[in-house]
């Protein structure tokens, strides 16, 4: 497991949030960023091609940032 405090939060989503999401931005998983599935922020999760993990940011000026990242 990582933990540092300068690595963000990191959160596999499942596949009905997911879906949630990619409805939300009206997107598809191919225009999300990618992650590679050997990152070792999210290697805990065992993730797979296609995966959608959620890295939840402090920020200073607006508390918590979600951003979101494919796995490749």
């Amino acid at each position: 497991m990582v933990e540092h405090t300068l690595i963000p939060e990191h959160k596999k989503l499942n596949e009905e949030d997911s879906e949630k999401i990619l409805k939300k931005f009206n997107i598809s998983r191919k225009q999300l960023p990618k992650i590679k599935a050997n990152d070792p922020a999210i290697l805990k999760f065992e993730p797979k091609k296609g995966d959608i993990i959620e890295i939840i940011r402090e920020s200073p000026t607006t508390g918590k940032s979600l951003f979101y990242r494919v796995v490749a």
